[in-house]
């Protein structure tokens, strides 16, 4: 507007004509009237034709150069509407497009739609983080907050967006939404298809935001090859690194640090692959907490350079093993493995009278559970313990069942004599969600020779952690009380099966020991929902668990979870790096790592030309972003407008140059 007033010039010129002309005597003037009413007509045509041309030059330049935001809403619908800007400030649109990042570009735009909106309209900002306010707020202000966003370690879906549209658009009163989505279009946040519940009343305008090139590297995850640490022995560290986009020229460097103190080294060589898959080994000399940190050297992005474990080397696990017979083998030989773990192994008639140290007891070979040993089994599961019952075989059912009424609404039905191959495995039961990083299709379940048929009232809260493909479990996980009952079905030797021998089974009962007790390692993705377990003594209801950091004290959401709490760590905390769980008196405290989300490392975007076939119709509306940040209702692929005006700019100038150069008409004798 304020370069349109440019126009003024060419017109002041033509009326205040500044040229100065010089005075030739001429000695005879009876031709003078006819030349000067003929050069005063030609001069009249010639310079409006001037003006027109100026006038037309000066125009096309300054559309050029203001490149305008064309806002189809009229004023009516835009001040009714909902106007709402969604600016995806995810880590991944940090990837760099020039010398700007895809949110910096996505920001000018965003300034430049609020900037250019009728008067009088406002505007909702949603970002990654909490809305900076839940209502409609004036230009100026958004204008303000979009200046402040910054990269944040949260990630939304276009779902969670239009619910919140939604949930604002209820209690605006408003009669419908306009929702504007500046984002990269990452296929892990926006799904080929449209909800169209989600998209009720509302206008939604897709503003894609891409790099053509990107690379990354980053660290996907990293794990102990042994359940707890080693003190004064060498411990491996599995690392997995993947790479997206274009690969770096030189090999990158990984690192080990612990405690701030670099551990190893190792270069990634991905070669053709996406995936590296390096062994760290480092060694620590005491209990403490052990904060274990993974860098790569990657210049890309590096917000995800980053993987942090913390550990600590002896988390005093005791274990009672009850054996009716000679002492198993198996069950001895898991927990000697390592150090960290105690084992008490007796015989079930000589079983000690106090239970509180042990985190873990198991019942071995038993054949029979009288009522006194039932009881004593149940206080354990009030106090929070976990008990593992590997029955041996009888013909005297009703022998265990007198002891698992004790427990709960458990008892055994019958014997099925079948040779039979577990073919489920509960992928969401606390045994089996940390054993692997992603169950492998083909995985060998166990096989059990024989095995009880046992069943349960809703009160026992069964779960099946390996079941038959009857739906008969092998090994069944109840929660009567605060603590966890595992049962299984057939017993702990090879002569009835080889679950002893499998892959599973030392694995299960170092995880039923953690149950009752806080983990020795921890590694929580950020956005996962992930709780924490603490058996903190000193938590209670007055008494709650807070987050502690830099600066920082806050109390996150927390549950009961048997003796313990469940503590959601990434609900407090979206930053990733290194904090302290504890009750304010300080009696124990917990340090855990927290990772960023890796699903803003998966650079994998959508195409837009394949989203325009499915998110089509009069409510959707695809719009493009220039480098610049300049917003166009035109494809991408399309021939600028501000290249027109600045060719009609040059024809202008060319035409008024014409005009300027053409010799005038001279009146002869």
């Amino acid at each position: 507007m304020v370069a349109g007033a440019a126009l003024a010039i060419p017109v002041l010129i033509h009326l205040f004509n500044l040229r100065k002309y010089k005075t030739v005597l001429f000695p005879h003037t009876r031709f003078l009237k006819t030349i000067q009413l003929n050069s005063r007509k030609q001069s009249q045509v010639r310079y409006k034709w001037l003006l027109a041309m100026r006038l037309l030059f000066l125009a096309c330049l300054v559309l050029a150069f203001a490149q305008p935001f064309f806002n189809k809403n009229n004023t009516t619908s835009a001040v009714n509407r909902l106007q709402v800007i969604y600016l995806d400030n995810s880590y991944s649109m940090s990837v760099k497009k020039g010398a700007q990042s895809m949110l910096d570009i996505a920001k000018v735009a965003a300034r430049r739609q609020v900037q250019h909106a009728t008067p009088g309209t406002k505007f909702l900002l949603l970002t990654n983080d909490k809305p900076a306010s839940y209502r409609a707020e004036p230009a100026d202000k958004v204008f303000a907050e979009i200046n402040a966003t910054d990269f944040s370690a949260a990630s939304k879906t276009v779902n969670q967006v239009l619910a919140t549209a939604q949930n604002i658009l209820q209690s605006e009163g408003s009669g419908g939404a306009d929702v504007y989505y500046y984002s990269d279009f990452q296929k892990c946040a926006f799904p080929e298809q449209p909800d169209k519940a989600l998209m009720k009343s509302i206008v939604f305008y897709g503003l894609p935001v891409q790099a053509e090139e990107f690379s990354d590297i980053y660290i996907d995850t990293a794990y102990l090859t042994t359940p707890v640490l080693q003190t004064g022995k060498s411990n491996y560290l599995i690392v997995h690194s993947h790479m997206e986009g274009k690969a770096p020229k030189e090999n990158p460097v990984l690192n080990l640090a612990i405690n701030g103190q670099v551990k190893s080294a190792a270069q990634l060589n991905f070669a053709d692959k996406k995936e590296s898959i390096d062994t760290l080994n480092f060694v620590v000399n005491d209990a403490n907490w052990q904060k274990i940190e993974l860098t790569v050297n990657d210049a890309g992005m590096r917000f995800d350079d980053t993987f942090r474990i913390t550990a600590r080397s002896s988390p005093n696990l005791s274990i009672l093993a009850l054996n009716e017979g000679q002492p198993n083998p198996y069950i001895q030989a898991s927990f000697r493995a390592y150090n960290g773990f105690r084992l008490n192994q007796t015989d079930i008639a000589t079983a000690p009278k106090e239970w509180k140290e042990y985190n873990l007891v198991i019942l071995n070979g038993v054949t029979r559970i009288d009522e006194a040993l039932g009881k004593m089994l149940n206080e354990s599961l009030q106090q929070g313990q976990s008990i593992c019952v590997f029955p041996g075989r009888t013909g005297n059912i009703q022998a265990l069942n007198e002891g698992l009424k004790q427990m709960g609404d458990i008892q055994i039905t019958g014997v099925d004599t079948a040779v039979q191959t577990a073919s489920s495995l509960q992928q969401g039961s606390a045994l089996v969600k940390d054993l692997f990083e992603r169950i492998p299709d083909n995985i060998q379940l166990p096989v059990a020779n024989w095995h009880y048929t046992i069943s349960a009232g809703l009160g026992a809260n069964q779960q099946s952690v390996l079941s038959f493909r009857n739906g008969d479990p092998l090994l069944a996980r109840y929660t009567p009380s605060r603590g966890q009952l595992y049962l299984c079905a057939t017993s702990a030797d090879l002569q009835s099966g080889n679950f002893p021998g499998s892959y599973f089974f030392t694995p299960f009962l170092y995880e039923m020991a953690i149950q009752s007790a806080s983990s020795s390692i921890y590694a929580i993705t950020a956005g996962s929902q992930q709780p924490v377990y603490l058996a903190l003594a000193g938590a209670g209801e007055r008494n709650t668990i807070h987050v502690y950091g830099k600066g920082m004290d806050v109390i996150p959401p927390q549950r009961p979870n048997g003796a313990g709490q469940d503590v959601f760590v990434d609900q407090a905390v979206g930053q990733p790096g290194f904090y302290t769980l504890s009750t304010p008196n300080g009696i124990d405290t917990t340090q855990v790592a927290l990772n960023q989300d890796k699903r803003e490392s998966l650079l994998e975007f959508r195409d837009i030309n394949g989203l325009k076939t499915e998110w089509k119709g009069d409510n959707v509306k695809w719009l493009s972003i220039a480098d610049n940040g300049n917003i166009s209702d035109k494809d991408t692929n399309s021939f600028p407008l501000w290249k027109v005006c600045v060719l009609l700019a040059i024809l202008m100038l060319g035409a008024e140059t014409f005009l300027l150069a053409r010799p005038r008409v001279v009146a002869t004798s």
